[in-house]
């Protein structure tokens, strides 16, 4: 067996078991520490931060609605993101970085800012509610936040760029000439785009919908910001148990269920389709 492929992997391996796979070992470990009380732990081997995450039924629901809204968020990102990820694609205006530069603008924002500008705008003293006023369509103002549409909207104006970066890598990829040639062999524009593009096109939509389902599902920002009470997410239980509850041995188990489940997603994304095609959109 050869050691120059390993020497050339070391780096590589060396960094991801450093910054990785020790910090998430330590983290399931203190998963099995006892809380005593606020901030204080005890050394232990016991199993109740773990029998409290599947009896509970509070963290069940947690899951369950942590998996909902992911896949709504990213059935509609996808939806919305591939109309103008197929215009950028297939423009012909010469200038088109500067769509591309318009598309990731909103990265040089601060998540937190982007965020808290929907208070701003779905407010009862907001921009679209002082609108609706002003134009004589409603009396008084509509209440619009901490709900979670305003949670979906919210989620979808941070992760949407990522959904149409993967889409647009993966439309120009594919050879110009291919909607030509079936529209010669009789198909319609539709017919085209439906047996020729879109398939092509599959490898970065479902990229696309890989990162936007993984990083909904690992957020608790939003949420916090625009949900309710009730529109918690799994994240947000981490978050609580960690900062509000100083219980960090239940925090570090539900920060390694969050792992699991996310990552049973990757993994299963990465039979079908392969990592490679991530990497793509950030070249």
């Amino acid at each position: 067996m050869e050691r120059r492929p390993w020497i050339l992997l070391a780096p590589a391996l060396v960094t991801i078991v450093m910054l990785v796979v020790v910090p998430m070992s330590f983290i399931l470990v203190y998963s099995f520490y006892e809380n005593i009380d606020l901030a204080v732990d005890r050394v232990a081997f016991q199993f109740s931060n773990w029998q409290a995450l599947f009896l509970d039924n509070y963290y069940r629901i947690a899951i369950w609605k942590t998996l909902r809204l992911s896949v709504i968020v990213t059935v509609l990102a996808a939806v919305l993101g591939y109309i103008p990820a197929y215009f950028i694609a297939m423009t012909k205006f010469r200038q088109r970085w500067l769509l591309l530069l318009l598309l990731i603008l909103p990265f040089w924002i601060s998540f937190i800012i982007r965020t808290l500008s929907w208070i701003h705008i779905l407010g009862n003293q907001g921009a679209l509610n002082g609108l609706l006023q002003w134009l004589g369509v409603i009396d008084a103002p509509l209440q619009m936040m901490f709900t979670e549409a305003t949670v979906i909207v919210g989620f979808l104006h941070v992760f949407l760029p990522y959904m149409i970066l993967n889409v647009y890598v993966s439309l120009e990829g594919i050879d110009r000439n291919l909607e030509p040639a079936a529209r010669t062999l009789g198909a319609t524009p539709w017919q085209a785009f439906l047996e020729v593009t879109l398939p092509l096109s599959l490898p970065g939509l479902a990229a696309g919908c890989l990162l936007v389902f993984v990083l909904t599902g690992g957020s608790y920002v939003t949420p916090l910001i625009l949900g309710g009470p009730s529109d918690y997410l799994f994240g947000n239980l981490i978050h609580d148990a960690v900062v509000s509850e100083l219980n960090w041995p239940m925090g570090a188990t539900l920060s390694f269920t969050l792992l699991v489940l996310l990552g049973a997603v990757v993994v299963a994304y990465s039979r079908l389709m392969g990592l490679n095609q991530l990497s793509k959109a950030f070249r």
